[in-house]
């Protein structure tokens, strides 16, 4: 079994509980990191080009957090994912209005759920970054049906007001690509590149 410990860097439960999903034991910690997007004349970041500045952002306050406590086996996983619309971040609303309105503006249509994920093992200066696409189709959604929604209180902390692993399920009518990649942690890809770190998820099945 692989002594290499693993530290989450992120304040998201989604993501602690897609981990424990699959039968991973981890540490966890938040960083934190200014989530602005680049914009110079007018010209703003790409959104793959953003979610992969979060991810090793995050990883980089990670390592500055532990500092002495940073350790040979020590592995550290970090993420960030995006809702993408014609091209645009939609990020985290700001009040219900702009929950509403985003949700309004995915009704009937197709969007793209991005994550970039970093993983790094400091002691060895070894990184990994790599991204993974959902498309999701969103059925047509009322105006009515989206203030009740933001009423639930799910929407108002996630990208793009909704998280398909409540509620706002009912909102996708299909989708392709990785589901927990919509949750906020494709698990498959995930799992693949931690066992290159020496971290498996069936190292302690019986």
């Amino acid at each position: 079994m692989s002594q290499n410990r693993l530290v989450l860097a992120s304040a998201s439960p989604r993501r602690a509980q897609l981990l424990r999903q699959i039968n991973l034991n981890f540490d966890v910690l938040k960083p934190d990191i200014d989530e602005t997007p680049f914009g110079y004349g007018g010209v703003i970041e790409a959104p793959a080009d953003y979610v992969a500045r979060m991810s090793a952002g995050k990883a980089e306050a990670a390592m500055a957090l532990l500092g002495e406590l940073i350790s040979p086996g020590l592995v550290i996983l970090c993420a960030d994912t995006i809702v993408v619309l014609d091209g645009a971040i939609l990020g985290k609303p700001r009040d219900e209005q702009d929950g509403v309105d985003m949700l309004l503006r995915m009704s009937g249509r197709d969007h793209q759920v991005l994550t970039s994920v970093t993983l790094c093992q400091p002691t060895e200066g070894r990184q990994v970054d790599f991204q993974v696409a959902t498309q999701v189709t969103f059925r047509a959604v009322s105006e009515a049906e989206c203030r009740q929604y933001w009423r639930t209180g799910e929407p108002q902390d996630k990208s793009g007001a909704y998280g398909i692993q409540g509620l706002g399920a009912i909102f996708v009518a299909s989708m392709c690509g990785s589901p927990s990649n919509v949750a906020g942690l494709p698990l498959r890809e995930t799992a693949e590149c931690l066992s290159q770190f020496g971290i498996h998820c069936l190292a302690s099945t019986p």
